[in-house]
């Protein structure tokens, strides 16, 4: 507040888009304010990572009734990026900048801007690197991305890339569409425990003001009718299981009405997140308000997993949104014609991957990678545990919270950028060394959750994409945690370039001991 121009200002970390956390600066300003006068003096005073990646004008700061500032009232910022840099060169270098800007979701871009400084990281780097596919026919390593985080870096290194995957793209499909390899892992549990609520993924909004059932009752069906996710039910025969596309026209809508107490709330809602979901019969997505009063309501959106991931949550918000929207007007929504449906993804999933038995194959390739990767793996970590490990796993578990001082932070991120790595390998790296001075070993599998959707046409898709990668931790030779750091960055890079390859199809290859106590592969 001591900058000229400035009467008030605040700083938010803000999460637009899941995942993705950025520095925003709100300031009310007077006639006095330049903003490259305040860039300059933020730059001088903090470093890099701690500078806003946002300055956002008001005329003054939204407060609540009670004169707090209100959050919740400050407007999306439209980020840009802070480099002076050269402009593009050739058309590869403009194209690269555009797929910059888009997926940072920044202003222009120069070929001198990094990627991992525009807030990179990456989730996003995986989604640079399907775009670069789709749009410029080459494929980018991940690795590469790392290596040369400029666009003229890159523009020089893609001029060495291998041959292009096929795109994903609706074809004309068979009459018997099988199941992509992440929804037969949960039709087997599915027909091993029968209908159950294990894998149901529970959103709840609580809804204040006046509310319009019926336009939410038709946007509901507008969402089940965009995405074939939501209307696909799954039966087996002699040839396995396969997936059932029903027509919109006759997929209900599961959408229920509920008068409730304001005491009752928590158990309505509790009861129902559990339903048992029969996948066989039941459209995976079921949707509950629970009326309060006029004024008051808690919606309740269920979808199971074999239909949706954390990934879907922002287009499933953004579609019901518009949707709804578009119908308390009269209408019916205007969105764009979705690229390619899930179906279609399963169908591709098949054909690019290849028969693993083929050396030549994607799955071949990869497969090979990990039979060496993860050669003579040990069964189990044998940690110092307060008690025996029951028998069979009851799943039971807890969260244990705590927070990161600032400047603790500070220091983590500060490690990861000078090292060329991510904040996510430098935990990965602390948990290895933690693990191993519990007597863990010098061997460490850890396992990891990846989006898996590595073509860009998925983007905006609801569904179920999820992969599992093991990244194995050599602690061995006691080294350095920056020598620690570039194992683990070496690692990660390689497992992410061949992500592909489901994780079932993994542990069937490499056959590891099979037990009810403990996961394969990795605790």
């Amino acid at each position: 507040n001591n900058q000229p121009g400035i009467s008030q200002a605040t700083v938010q970390l803000r999460e637009d888009q899941p995942g993705d956390q950025r520095l925003v600066a709100y300031i009310v300003t007077t006639d006095e304010y330049d903003e490259t006068t305040l860039r300059d003096a933020v730059a001088h005073a903090l470093p890099d990572y701690m500078r806003p990646t946002a300055y956002v004008t008001l005329d003054a700061l939204p407060l609540t009734p009670n004169g707090k500032l209100d959050r919740k009232a400050l407007p999306t910022p439209t980020y840009t990026p802070t480099t002076n840099g050269r402009t593009p060169r050739t058309p590869r270098e403009e194209i690269l900048c555009g797929l910059y800007a888009e997926i940072l979701g920044v202003g222009d871009v120069t070929i001198d801007d990094n990627f991992f400084d525009l807030g990179g990281h990456s989730l996003l780097a995986t989604r640079l690197v399907s775009r670069v596919r789709s749009t410029l026919g080459v494929e980018l390593p991940i690795r590469q991305l790392f290596e040369t985080p400029t666009v003229a870096g890159l523009a020089d290194a893609l001029d060495t890339s291998g041959t292009v995957r096929t795109a994903l793209t609706a074809k004309p499909r068979p009459e018997r569409v099988p199941l992509s390899y992440a929804q037969q892992r949960l039709w087997f549990l599915h027909q091993l425990e029968g209908p159950s609520a294990t894998y149901n993924i529970p959103t709840t909004l609580r809804l204040t003001g006046v509310l319009d059932h019926d336009a939410l009752r038709a946007a509901t069906g507008d969402l089940i009718a965009r995405h074939e996710s939501l209307r696909t039910v799954f039966t087996e025969d002699e040839q396995g299981a396969y997936q059932i596309v029903l027509p919109a026209e006759v997929a209900a809508t599961p959408f229920t009405v509920v008068d409730v107490s304001e005491e009752e709330v928590a158990d309505r809602v509790a009861e129902a997140a559990s339903y048992p979901f029969d996948l066989t019969a039941d459209l995976p997505v079921r949707m509950w308000l629970f009326r309060v009063s006029e004024q008051e309501h808690v919606l309740l959106l269920l979808v199971h997993h074999i239909a949706s991931d954390a990934w879907s949550r922002t287009p499933l918000a953004q579609d019901l949104t518009a949707a709804y929207t578009a119908r308390r007007a009269g209408d019916a929504p205007a969105w764009q014609a979705l690229p390619v449906q899930y179906a279609d993804y399963a169908l591709w999933q098949q054909d690019v991957l290849g028969d693993e038995t083929d050396a030549d194959s994607l799955a071949g390739r990869q497969l090979d990678y990990w039979k060496r990767q993860l050669a003579d793996l040990p069964e189990q970590l044998d940690l110092p545990t307060d008690r025996p490990r029951p028998a069979t796993a009851d799943h039971t578990g807890d969260r244990v919270t705590f927070t990161v001082p600032a400047e603790l932070h500070t220091r983590l991120t500060d490690l990861a950028r000078s090292t060329n790595t991510t904040t996510f390998m430098v935990l990965q790296a602390a948990l290895a060394t933690l693990l191993t001075r519990h007597g863990a070993g010098e061997d460490i599998p850890i396992g990891t959750p990846i989006a898996g959707r590595t073509d860009d046409a998925t983007d905006h898709l609801i569904g179920f994409f999820v992969n599992t990668l093991v990244l194995r931790t050599d602690t061995s030779g006691n080294p350095t945690f920056r020598d620690l750091l570039t194992r683990v960055r070496d690692t990660d890079l390689t497992a992410y370039a061949h992500q592909d390859l489901p994780f079932e199809r993994l542990v069937e290859a490499l056959n590891p001991t099979r037990s009810l106590a403990h996961h394969p592969l990795f605790q």
